[in-house]
């Protein structure tokens, strides 16, 4: 029996219209009949090995961020089941969750708990969670007067300084300053080594650095699902037939 760290099976998701649409009068006068809402996923099956990485590629709308939401448990499938074997971890939404009222070192002990970490583990780590994000003179200041780079390099510091077998990384290199951006690309090769990782990006040149396998998407399917390279050129072809 496969001990899979991520098993996706048959997996889709609907999301329903708004009340305020389905309840409309205009609706109710001239539909025929009702709308079943918007189907963003149909049909994903796959399976992921402890310690794999795996992409997610696909064009804007194809599902790839709804795709690790539902595997991170933030939302549920309409149809189908994840199944996680381990302790998940996701980095999405970098800084989403900051208090503005706050400090920095104040919002670093808040995500920490909501990710999952203990106010111990937080004590032992946060002075490399600071001296990584580069924010020393500005920690103790409240978030709101952060920019939004400054907010990124914190949400991504900590985010790597959680303890997790399983890691999403959703675009989160996509943002930020170069010198950065090739920071934060080896923090995850450092930190991250040895766990199962899933990265949604649309840059071929990170994902080629992160991962072996490739799951391509399109229009809420599943269109390929193998090695990164053949993963990459079946994706680069599709563009190109645009």
């Amino acid at each position: 029996m496969n001990n899979y760290a991520i098993e996706v099976d048959q997996v889709g998701k609907i999301f329903k219209p708004q009340p305020a649409t389905i309840f409309s009068f205009r609706k109710r006068l001239f539909s025929k009949e009702a709308n079943p809402g918007h189907q963003s996923l149909q049909d994903i099956s796959f399976n992921v090995s402890p310690g794999e990485s795996v992409a997610i590629l696909g064009d804007n709308g194809s599902g790839k961020s709804t795709l690790l939401k539902i595997i991170l448990g933030v939302t549920s499938p309409s149809e189908g089941e994840v199944v996680i074997n381990g302790k998940i971890g996701g980095l999405i939404e970098l800084g989403a969750g900051f208090q503005k009222e706050l400090s920095g070192r104040e919002n670093i002990y808040m995500n920490g708990v909501v990710l999952g970490m203990k106010e111990k583990e937080i004590d032992e780590v946060i002075d490399d969670i600071i001296a990584f994000s580069e924010l020393e003179n500005h920690i103790d200041k409240p978030i709101k007067q952060y920019s939004s780079g400054m907010k990124v390099r914190l949400g991504f510091s900590i985010a790597i300084h959680v303890k997790s077998d399983i890691v999403l990384l959703d675009e989160v290199l996509a943002v930020g300053d170069k010198r950065f951006r090739k920071k934060a690309m080896q923090a995850i090769k450092t930190y991250l080594d040895g766990k199962t990782i899933i990265f949604v990006s649309h840059s071929t040149h990170q994902v080629r650095q992160l991962c072996k396998k490739g799951v391509v998407l399109e229009h809420g399917k599943m269109v390929f699902n193998g090695d990164i390279e053949d993963a990459i050129d079946f994706y680069e072809n599709k563009m190109n037939q645009l």
